[in-house]
């Protein structure tokens, strides 16, 4: 016969499983309404372009190695996107410079071009059967970024700030490359020439405007963006300005359009290069304009 304090102690290890699992299926169930939520007003957000489809007239007065890069990135009559969902796989770098702990990720993206902005929702292993939840979002002109252990507990809860709103802006400038048409000068881009491989790509959402330099490699693809003076936050110093970039390493032809397959993004600190993120499309859906 079991001891009655054995059962009591039985008894609250199953009530403490049940509220546990209750627990995080309700913050489930409050992550994924927040997040469709976002999607919903990053939709609602879009206004119609100009043009359908591509046509090589547009892309006259352009800098020439922009120019180059969508002769090779796009072909005539490529519809335009409306709106793209990238499903992510890769890995997640949660050390220090010069410690590196990488950790898998997969995530659901969703850009819409004629707002313009995204929606990032990933869920990064930390640990066998425990994962933090992150949401990045710049919807209807504001940057955000919310993550949580499990969808519960929260780590990180950042919105509304100048600062954050340019950050989030220049990430969907430089993340367009997986939806070309969107770096069109019908959908809000002005490109700026630097030299020969490098242009300056600038666009506006809401109050912010934002620019970031695309170096296009001998293939006239888009080999790095980069930003001269991102506000880098290691969560332990104040925040400080400090060069960033994102190498795509392979491209690949998806729905007709050549589009980044492996990449990686780092910081360029005094010490040296940082890589925090490395990751793939595993599929990409898109959505077109009506003709």
């Amino acid at each position: 016969m079991t001891a009655p304090w054995v059962q009591l102690l039985l008894k609250i290890a199953v009530a403490a499983v049940v509220l546990g699992v209750a627990a995080l299926g309700v913050a489930h169930l409050r992550w994924t309404s927040v997040t469709d939520g976002m999607r919903a007003r990053l939709r609602a957000a879009a206004r119609p372009g100009p043009a359908a489809t591509f046509h090589e007239h547009e892309l006259e007065g352009l800098p020439l190695p922009v120019a180059r890069y969508f002769r090779v990135a796009l072909k005539e009559g490529q519809p335009v996107i409306a709106h793209a969902r990238v499903t992510w796989a890769g890995e997640f770098n949660m050390g220090q410079p010069g410690s590196d702990r990488w950790a898998p990720f997969t995530a659901v993206q969703d850009f819409s071009p004629m707002a313009p902005g995204l929606v990032w929702d990933a869920r990064i292993r930390i640990a066998p059967g425990v994962a933090v939840r992150v949401r990045d979002g710049f919807v209807e002109g504001e940057g955000s970024m919310h993550g949580a252990v499990l969808g519960l507990v929260t780590v990180v809860d950042k919105a509304g700030s100048p600062d954050m709103a340019a950050a989030a802006l220049q990430r969907y400038l430089g993340e367009a490359v997986w939806l070309p048409t969107s770096l069109l000068p019908s959908q809000g881009v002005t490109w700026t020439a630097i030299d020969e491989s490098r242009a300056r790509a600038t666009i506006s959402g809401g109050e912010t405007t934002s620019s970031v330099e695309f170096r296009f490699g001998a293939d006239g693809l888009v080999a790095s963006v980069f930003v001269p003076d991102r506000l880098y936050d290691d969560g332990r110093n104040p925040p400080s300005a400090h060069p960033w970039q994102a190498r795509n390493l392979r491209h690949a032809s998806m729905h007709g359009m050549m589009v980044p397959v492996e990449s990686t993004v780092e910081w360029l600190l005094p010490q040296g290069a940082y890589a925090y993120w490395r990751g793939r499309p595993e599929s990409i859906e898109y959505e077109y304009v009506a003709r």
